[in-house]
């Protein structure tokens, strides 16, 4: 026997009952990958998609210059934060592509060497990828309408979704309501009644939404990847004038210590604490070279490049200049290259000695 109800039918077999659910009931969530930062508008993102039902899966995306989607000081936290909010996660590292397309960017450069339309593009990519894989339906991020100069204005936000491949694909939900019409909303998937309408550098409603939310401890707000940085972009633009294929270990080194250009092919790091001299340690190539104060405490500075033999002596005393040793008489500085190691006596030297090859 069949008794039919309104949303399923109740079904007697012999003495054995049980509930058939009807078509509707038995439906799984719709499904949308979320880029990921760790910062306080991507967790919004995601907790407005999943108050409206959707299942929320997330990519976190890492660069050779910054922490998972440009939340810069997040990276270490990301899967805390997706803990948190109850999504699963997938980490994404675009290394040596990343590096080739900072060469020759499609549409430059920000104010310092940031290529943030490349860059964004490159990250919805990979978040496309993703969405394929799990069968999602659209992708969201935390982007607010004119909250960073180059990338989230209306044109570059149209310009990232050609260039990802996703055109009305994206929805940016702290925007959406200030935002074009996407192929999600045409398809009734979501509604713009339940869309943000953010715009600006200003974190007063995202704050107020953190608490609605419950993001206890919402993180400050991101000071973009390291390119956007005036003194890093320096450094950055220097490797790349002057070395043709930059590696992960170069740009690596281009995050710590005091740089110093002493010719076209050759440059020297000094180390500014004992964090950073263990860094260049651990970094060191064969090629490179080695020096220390031998019987001061002080820094550990690499030298690498093509014409480092005739460099020793100005880079020895570079040394002894960050180091405790007397300025005004002879220091014995420990060289190793390779795995030989030999010793030379310099003295400190004179800020108009190196001052000049300064980056």
């Amino acid at each position: 026997m069949r008794v039919l109800t309104h949303d399923g039918e109740l079904i007697f077999v012999g003495t054995f009952v049980y509930w058939k659910t009807s078509f509707s009931s038995l439906e799984e969530k719709k499904k949308v990958v979320a880029l990921l930062s760790g910062g306080l508008d991507s967790q919004l993102a995601v907790r407005m998609m999943q108050k409206q039902g959707f299942e929320v899966s997330a990519v976190a995306i890492k660069t050779p210059f910054c922490d998972f989607d440009c939340g810069r000081g997040c990276g270490f936290e990301i899967r805390e934060r997706a803990d948190a909010l109850n999504v699963k996660l997938k980490t994404v590292y675009l290394g040596d592509e990343y590096i080739e397309m900072l060469k020759n960017p499609k549409y430059g450069f920000g104010a310092g060497m940031n290529p943030c339309i490349d860059c964004r593009s490159m990250m919805f990519k990979a978040a496309k990828q993703h969405m394929e894989e799990i069968g999602a339906e659209f992708i969201i991020s935390g982007e607010v309408l004119g909250q960073r100069p180059m990338s989230q204005h209306g044109p570059a936000l149209k310009t990232i979704e050609k260039e990802s491949g996703l055109e009305g694909l994206i929805v940016r939900p702290l925007s959406a309501g200030l935002l074009g019409k996407t192929i999600p909303e045409e398809k009734g998937l979501i509604k713009r009644e339940d869309m943000g309408k953010i715009r600006g550098r200003t974190r007063r409603t995202q704050l107020d939404m953190a608490k609605e939310f419950g993001i206890e401890n919402p993180p400050n707000a991101g000071g973009g990847c390291l390119l956007t940085d005036p003194a890093f972009g320096l450094r950055a633009k220097d490797l790349f004038s002057h070395v043709e294929n930059p590696t992960v270990n170069d740009i690596d080194l281009l995050k710590i210590g005091r740089h110093f250009r002493l010719d076209e092919k050759t440059k020297l790091i000094v180390g500014r604490n004992k964090d950073e001299n263990d860094v260049i340690k651990a970094l060191a190539l064969p090629n490179d070279i080695l020096f220390v104060a031998r019987d001061h405490m002080g820094p550990v500075s690499i030298l690498r490049g093509e014409n480092l033999e005739q460099h020793k002596p100005l880079c020895a005393a570079v040394t002894l200049r960050y180091s405790d040793a007397p300025k005004d008489s002879e220091n014995i500085v420990t060289i190793q290259h390779s795995d030989a190691i030999s010793e030379i006596s310099a003295k400190s030297a004179s800020e108009s000695d190196y001052i000049q090859f300064r980056i």
